[in-house]
């Protein structure tokens, strides 16, 4: 778990850098000069917190294949950057209307909801125009696309909207956080596997072990909700029962939905199993997943 934990902290030190560095008036692409205070929006929202899990995975399924890290960076930092677009967009009034993240203002609180949605737009637009001059396989920018888009991310942000609603049943609930948070994970793990040349097999048992994962990711997070407290998640708790989210935990109780994160874990680390040590950094996160307080 050392080890690990040392591999989670050098890769987000890495990203944060990353970020750093390209979030600023000479790192951004364009025809103009990108203003002052959207600048600063994006970097209130993409900066200081986080774990880099999505970017972290994108750099362990690369692993697999002996890829240096630096050849993955462009996709490390778009894949992160679409994921703090979203986080952006969904605090918002409009929709989770969340007040606090990573510990700080949301960027909305922050800044203003107008300022908000634009630097959510631009982060969303800048990883994909990091990607196209990357030089990585076109297929790494279709990647980012499904995952995000609308039978992805977007769409599932949509569909837990409606479940505020109108109850979802436990299916429902499945598909929703497949797509809404399990869609860009798996893109992680994929995007990974493709920059490393990965086989139909690899990719097949690639593309399955990052499904689980997001599954699992999800599973923690709506257990975390009611069992942790504000200070520690670094965002307000309790808040799904109180929209009516749909979750597993409202729909089948807790001591169900944590049995399901065993098994899914469980599952996640099978399906790498034709894969040897090189694949170790996959299982790790899959571990961490399950035993996360955070």
């Amino acid at each position: 778990m050392n080890d690990f934990a040392d591999q989670m902290r050098t890769v987000a030190e890495w990203v944060e850098k990353g970020l750093n560095r390209h979030l600023t008036a000479d790192g951004l692409s364009g025809v103009g000069t990108p203003p002052e205070r959207l600048i600063a929006a994006m970097r209130h929202g993409a900066l200081n917190g986080g774990k880099r899990l999505r970017p972290l995975l994108v750099v362990q399924a690369a692993e697999v294949f002996g890829v240096d890290r630096e050849r993955v960076l462009p996709a490390a930092l778009a894949v992160e950057m679409v994921h703090c677009y979203s986080l952006i967009h969904d605090d918002l009034p409009a929709m989770d209307d969340d007040d606090l993240r990573r510990g700080q203002p949301t960027v909305h609180k922050a800044f203003d909801e107008a300022t908000a949605i634009l630097a959510g737009d631009a982060l969303l637009t800048e990883a994909f125009a990091l990607l196209a001059q990357s030089g990585l396989p076109a297929a790494v920018i279709g990647e980012l696309a499904t995952a995000s888009g609308v039978a992805g991310m977007v769409g599932g942000q949509m569909r837990d909207l409606e479940g505020e609603r109108a109850a979802l049943d436990e299916d429902a609930i499945i598909e929703m956080q497949a797509m809404k948070t399990g869609a860009l994970i798996r893109g992680a793990v994929r995007t990974g596997a493709l920059i490393g040349g990965a086989d139909d097999g690899q990719l097949a048992a690639l593309t399955r072990y990052g499904a689980l994962a997001g599954q699992a990711f999800q599973l923690a997070d709506d257990i975390l909700d009611v069992t942790s407290d504000a200070a520690r998640l670094g965002k307000a708790t309790q808040k799904d029962a109180g929209r009516h989210k749909p979750t597993l935990v409202s729909r089948i109780g807790l001591e169900a939905t944590e049995r399901r994160l065993g098994d899914t874990i469980h599952h996640a680390i099978t399906a790498l199993s034709m894969f040897g040590k090189e694949a170790d950094g996959l299982r790790a996160t899959a571990r961490f997943f399950a035993d996360r307080d955070s």
